[in-house]
């Protein structure tokens, strides 16, 4: 299979079948085309034609992108997104061979879920991403403003008031609009100001105090923001440098994924072994959309299999930007 069948088959998955064989293609082709996943499952001692189902392929841990120039094939790097981090902290750097599956990915996977992105006002309320280079997020909501057919759609930075009163002008207006925010954006927004959100207006958070306010569990900060805005739900979308693809969830944190990912939860103890539906564990992803980096990923974040094809994220890993597989080093 050469690389336009991967592109075209990817963003065709309709059923586990399809998703399975175009997986283990996938994998087959990283083995051989990606020399860090290749030493990864090299020192695992792992034979790459013996492997059959995906229950089976290696994960690699997420940190690699921190520590290893992770790129499957030998194209040349076009863009290359960088983790927000923390200051002192290593960066994740995703090194972007064709932003066209990207983009190809992020439009199919939103409009999967909410439909054409043509017919929203997209909002993005995201200092902290809007203050760095490099954010793979800002990439993909300056993308939607730019297709969106509404001149109000942009960025906020620190005018929230104008903000508000957009806020306020579109509601009046009955239209679809998606506001889009970082977690501690959104909470200083419904401090300042109490609205009173119709049903056409979808608030969406993305995650991440970025160490401007203390962490809350979800619950509360839904709770919050449900009565900042005066919405039923607040909607999530789970998203991260490394991943080309998003998960949604439109409210409680029930995420769903798009066809061509999936979320395997890993026994915290031991790594190679999956758990069934209901159990809490380490979040493994298979994202096909990062056909030139590495789609098996076993991140840090903690979760919990719905079954369905749906998931929760209940956490993460203590210490889990230290934590890593010590397989392989600088």
């Amino acid at each position: 299979m050469d690389y336009l069948e991967f592109k075209n088959n990817i963003f065709s998955i309709n059923n586990s079948y399809s998703f399975e064989t175009i997986a283990l293609e996938i994998f087959k082709y990283q083995a051989s085309n990606n020399k860090v996943y290749s030493k990864f499952i090299s020192l695992l001692g792992l034979d790459p034609s013996k492997v059959s189902s995906i229950e089976d392929i290696p994960f690699m841990p997420i940190e690699f992108f921190k520590s290893h120039k992770v790129i499957s094939g030998n194209k040349e790097v076009v863009r290359t997104f960088l983790s927000s981090g923390t200051t002192g902290s290593v960066q994740s750097k995703h090194m972007v061979t064709d932003l066209s599956v990207y983009e190809e990915s992020f439009v199919k996977s939103f409009e999967k879920f909410y439909g054409p992105i043509e017919e929203y006002t997209v909002l993005g309320l995201l200092p902290s991403y809007l203050e760095r280079e490099g954010s793979s997020l800002i990439y993909m909501v300056d993308y939607f403003i730019k297709k969106s057919n509404f001149k109000e759609s942009g960025f906020y930075l620190n005018n929230i008031e104008e903000l508000a009163e957009k806020l306020k002008e579109l509601n009046g207006l009955k239209r679809k609009v998606l506001l889009i925010g970082v977690s501690f954006a959104l909470l200083d927004f419904v401090e300042k100001y109490k609205m009173e959100m119709g049903d056409d207006i979808v608030i969406m958070e993305t995650g991440g105090m970025k160490g401007r306010r203390k962490e809350l569990l979800r619950e509360e900060l839904h709770s919050i923001l449900k009565e900042g805005f005066s919405v039923d739900k607040i909607h999530s979308e789970y998203g991260m440098t490394e991943l080309l693809s998003q998960a949604y969830s439109k409210g409680d944190g029930v995420f769903a994924c798009p066809p061509w990912m999936k979320v395997i939860i890993r026994n915290t103890e031991d790594p190679f072994e999956f758990l069934g539906e209901k159990k809490n564990g380490g979040i493994n992803i298979i994202d096909l959309a990062n056909i030139n980096s590495c789609s098996f990923l076993a991140t840090q974040d903690l979760g919990r299999d719905l079954g369905n094809g749906e998931f929760e994220v209940v956490g993460r890993f203590d210490n889990s930007d230290i934590r890593g597989c010590n397989l392989m080093v600088l």
